[in-house]
């Protein structure tokens, strides 16, 4: 038995569908994808609360109304190939591998990626490739992507990343300064590749990205 079903469905209704997240795919699978599995086992407790949550190596797992904000935001139907720019705890990787066909991920971390990897597996999503290195040069090798979703922080958005999204597809990426920023949605024309559309979300706190596009160390 799941003990931490009701907490999940409390979470879906008091977090998400009070706060107008309406894609019913997306707080579908946050209902059943397990939280706590992400967290350290000291914070468990807390795995559903309204806030983010803090994984180690000066990293968070993001809140969950967060996650299904930006999930939402790249209006997946399940046959998206997706790129994960800051793998974490891996529990918005999860997330994504459960709304599309396949997922990319990269984590900076290797600590991070390893573990994440595991509890990955433990939930058969297999469906999802993680490497360790510098996100903010997005993954080339498997580009064009059609949608790109960004947990972590950057000053401008990512040229190399944006690059690799396809056609038509929606990019989700936090943009401002180490302390505070804005969600953007960025979605690049189906006829017209060459014009990228931004939308404001709303403001955020994000962990910042570390690399060439990113911050500094």
């Amino acid at each position: 038995m799941d003990r931490y079903r009701k907490q999940r469905t409390r979470m879906v209704e008091t977090q998400l569908r009070s706060r107008s997240i309406k894609d019913e795919r997306v707080l579908k699978v946050m209902e059943t994808v397990p939280r706590h599995l992400f967290v350290d086992e000291g914070l468990i407790d807390q795995a559903y609360n309204d806030n983010p949550l803090p994984i180690g190596e000066r990293q968070t797992i993001s809140q969950p109304y967060i996650v299904a904000l930006m999930t939402e935001a790249l209006e997946l139907k399940g046959r998206e190939r997706v790129l994960e720019i800051g793998t974490g705890s891996g529990y918005q990787t999860a997330i994504l591998a459960k709304l599309a066909d396949r997922v990319f991920s990269i984590e900076r971390v290797a600590a991070l990626a390893g573990r994440a990897r595991r509890i990955l597996d433990r939930l058969n999503c297999y469906n999802v490739a993680i490497r360790v290195g510098d996100g903010s040069y997005g993954w080339k090798e498997e580009a064009p992507f059609d949608a790109i979703i960004t947990t972590a922080a950057a000053p401008q958005v990512p040229a190399y990343v944006l690059e690799q999204l396809a056609p038509g597809g929606k990019m989700v990426v936090p943009v401002g300064n180490r302390d505070v920023q804005t969600l953007y949605k960025l979605t690049r024309s189906a006829e017209n590749p060459a014009e990228v559309k931004k939308e404001d979300l709303g403001g955020c706190r994000f962990v910042s990205l570390i690399g060439e596009s990113g911050w500094k160390e």
